[in-house]
């Protein structure tokens, strides 16, 4: 039988990722009592229909309350609120940790709301799907992903054990844990995460302002790799706007380095310089075999369970 970790968990904030962190937890057994604050009410009515909280509430102070680990799982602009609601009511000893993918911001609006006794260890899990809300989470979701911990550089004892038992409660949901500098994680991010997701927004775009396809068109020949970018494209606005404006500058840096390369293509295709496409076509698909064999595939949900519905869109 599992160890509990942490005895009271709350959550704040349960779309898919706070869901999901839920039931991954429960199926573990390394949580005890669930507390869950959401400000949606239509949230909090899926929320308690799915039976996902012991305890459910709009306050955050309320739900954080007496809590061993504070999970914010909000859009990465709203850590800052959540973590200054959270604060009055979080224990000396608690541990403060988010979802967000974002770290230099988050990891700075933590610190500066949590009180002291309390440990701060920001996270990122990375793993995802295009749903969203409460009916979007499954305990599956952090199966053979990464979880990256930015830890604050920190020495000392006390702190170093809650930064390792964080790393236990999400090995436990099954994922691997790696840790590493909120500046760096948000420039590897800014890589392999937020510029796909800019670049998916803006070719769905493009696509649909075109005057000479029209939209049937668009929906009825789409090809697998125009599916994926429509799958990527479908991602909760909120959190990916908030993405971009607080990660701007490693997202730029990023997207410069695209735009030359992408340059460069161009002038090769114009040119005819069937070689130079051969050797990148090459080199990116054995990239992708790599990706493949590190087993980074995205798990399918698994709908069968009372607690999802295959024709939830969002």
């Amino acid at each position: 039988m599992a160890e509990v970790l942490f005895p009271k968990m709350a959550v704040v904030g349960c779309g898919l990722i706070g869901a999901s962190v839920i039931l991954a937890a429960r199926a573990a057994g390394v949580v005890g009592e669930i507390a869950v604050a959401d400000a949606s009410e239509t949230a909090r009515e899926r929320i308690a229909a799915l039976g996902l909280a012991d305890h459910l509430t709009a306050d955050v102070a309320e739900a954080v309350e007496s809590a061993d680990l504070v999970v914010l799982a909000v859009p990465v602009m709203a850590m800052g609120e959540a973590a200054r609601a959270a604060a009055p009511a979080l224990k000396p000893g608690a541990t403060l940790t988010d979802t967000g993918s974002v770290k230099g911001s988050v990891a700075e609006a933590l610190a500066e709301a949590a009180p002291p006794g309390v440990f701060v260890v920001p996270g990122h899990p990375i793993a995802g799907t295009e749903q969203s809300g409460p009916d979007a989470g499954f305990a599956e979701l952090f199966h053979n992903r990464w979880v990256i911990l930015t830890p604050q550089k920190r020495d000392d004892d006390p702190y170093l054990e809650a930064v390792q038992r964080l790393a236990d409660f999400w090995k436990a949901l099954g994922a691997s844990v790696d840790r590493m500098d909120a500046a760096h994680h948000d420039l590897v991010l800014a890589v392999t995460s937020h510029l796909p997701h800019l670049i998916a927004y803006n070719i769905v775009g493009t696509a649909a302002d075109l005057e000479e396809v029209t939209r049937a068109e668009v929906m009825k020949y789409s090809a697998g790799g125009f599916r994926d970018f429509t799958r990527i494209a479908a991602s909760d606005p909120t959190m990916w706007r908030d993405v971009f404006l607080t990660n701007r500058d490693a997202v730029l840096e990023i997207l410069g380095r695209f735009t030359e390369d992408l340059q460069a293509l161009s002038r090769a295709i114009r040119w005819g310089e069937g070689d130079k496409l051969f050797e990148l076509f090459t080199r990116t698909r054995e990239i992708r075999r790599g990706i493949v064999a590190a087993g980074q595939e995205s798990p399918e949900p698994n709908f069968g369970r009372d607690h999802r519905r295959p024709d939830k869109t969002a």
